[in-house]
């Protein structure tokens, strides 16, 4: 089974789509900011992280920039899950590997699905 880790630290959208992946047989794991997101994502490794940019704690971008510089963290798939637009991500967030940006408010729970399952097969 594939396994997503969701950082997100609105609650509903998190459990929103933690419904939609275990239906799909994902594995999931959440966490509510990017300082949980490294830790859980340290030791759940997963296949691929949705990843909000605008949180408490620890940033999404601060939590990217951190996982890039570890040798298990690199090479993982990371969709940027935002309601910011593309234009107004930071062009260092966008060099560090992103597969995606998915603009919230734009896509259903289906659709993120189906991008994540695009991306896992790339």
């Amino acid at each position: 089974m594939p396994r997503i880790a969701i950082v997100e630290d609105d609650q509903a959208i998190s459990q929103m789509y933690r419904i939609k992946f275990e239906a799909e047989n994902y594995t999931v794991e959440t966490a509510e900011n990017g300082a949980l997101g490294l830790e859980m994502i340290e030791k759940f490794k997963p296949d691929i992280v949705l990843l909000d940019l605008m949180m408490p704690e620890m940033s999404g971008d601060e939590m990217l920039t951190k996982l890039r510089a570890t040798s298990w963290g690199k090479s993982i798939k990371v969709i940027i899950l935002t309601n910011v637009g593309e234009q107004e991500i930071p062009e260092d967030v966008k060099q560090l590997g992103v597969s995606a940006v998915i603009l919230k408010a734009d896509m259903t729970p289906r659709q993120v699905a189906e991008l994540v399952k695009q991306q896992l097969s790339a």
